[in-house]
Formats: structure tokens, C-alpha cells, sequence
């Protein structure tokens, strides 16, 4: 191999550091991740649980409407009148109001997936800094303040940014 111009040393060495920061990514980057998205899947499911839920007594409050109109038909003509009138407006309220409701029930979901994703991109990018900074300092075997190196990492990751 020394013909090719291989150095086994180097190789190994190469090969061998590249493990080493495959585990460590592994366990500080890949894992928590996951962990993060998990938790934030089973929370939409919670929250599309609770909305059917929201569903099915929106169900049942029209069945039990309908029940209502029905026994205003058989006391009285004059009853039926004003009976259909008001179960109109009742509906047409619950309507909006359980419109209303899923409207803003919608809106803070929303809001709080857009702050879940600014929260986990914050740590996302506060990890990478951390780890980038004791990757630098172990390869190049010699240290920078910590603000320099913040600020370095932070100039990268706004180029990455821009770059997208």
C-alpha cells in the first residue's frame, strides 16, 4: 500500500476519529431530537383526539336538538312556529360558536407547534454550537475564547440560513 501512497496510520486514525463523532452525534444530537419529535407528535395526536371528541358532543348536541323540535311538533301548531324559530337561532349559535371555538382551538394549536419549532431550533442551534466549539478545540488542539467562537458559529449558521 505504500506504493499507492496510503499511510495506514492516518488511515486508521482517519477511520477511527470518524467513529467517535458518528457516536457522539449519535447521542447527543440524534437521540434528543427524536425524543423531541415524539413528544411533539403525541401532542398532535392529543389534540386531534380532543377534537373529535369536540366532534361527536357537537354530534350528540344536534341529535338532542333535533329531539327537541320533534316534541314542539306534537304540542301545537303555535309552539311548532316559535319552536322552529328558536332551534334555528340555537343552531346557527352553536354553529359559530363551535366554529369559533375550533377557529381558536386551530389558531393556539398553531401557535404552539410555531413555538415548539422556534423552541427546538434555538436548542437545535445551541447544541450544534456547543459541540462545533469542542470539535474545533479538540481538532485544532488549541482554544478560543468562548465568545469568538459563538460568534463564528453564529456567522455560519447565518450563511447556511441565507443560502436555503
Amino acid at each position: 500500500m505504500d506504493q499507492l501512497g496510503i499511510n495506514w496510520q492516518g488511515l486508521l486514525a482517519q477511520i477511527v476519529n470518524f467513529g467517535i463523532l458518528l457516536v457522539v452525534l449519535r447521542a447527543f444530537l440524534y437521540k434528543p431530537v427524536l425524543n423531541m419529535l415524539d413528544q411533539r407528535s403525541a401532542k398532535i395526536r392529543e389534540g386531534l383526539r380532543q377534537a373529535e371528541e369536540i366532534k361527536v358532543q357537537a354530534e350528540r348536541a344536534r341529535e338532542e336538538h333535533a329531539a327537541l323540535i320533534e316534541q314542539g311538533r306534537k304540542e301545537g301548531q303555535a309552539i311548532i312556529a316559535r319552536a322552529e324559530q328558536m332551534a334555528a337561532r340555537l343552531r346557527e349559535e352553536a354553529r359559530e360558536q363551535a366554529k369559533a371555538e375550533a377557529e381558536q382551538f386551530l389558531a393556539r394549536a398553531r401557535a404552539e407547534i410555531e413555538q415548539d419549532k422556534q423552541r427546538a431550533i434555538a436548542e437545535l442551534r445551541d447544541q450544534v454550537a456547543d459541540l462545533a466549539i469542542l470539535a474545533a478545540g479538540r481538532l485544532l488542539g488549541v482554544s478560543l475564547d468562548k465568545a469568538t467562537h459563538y460568534r463564528l458559529i453564529e456567522e455560519v449558521l447565518d450563511e447556511v440560513e441565507l443560502r436555503r
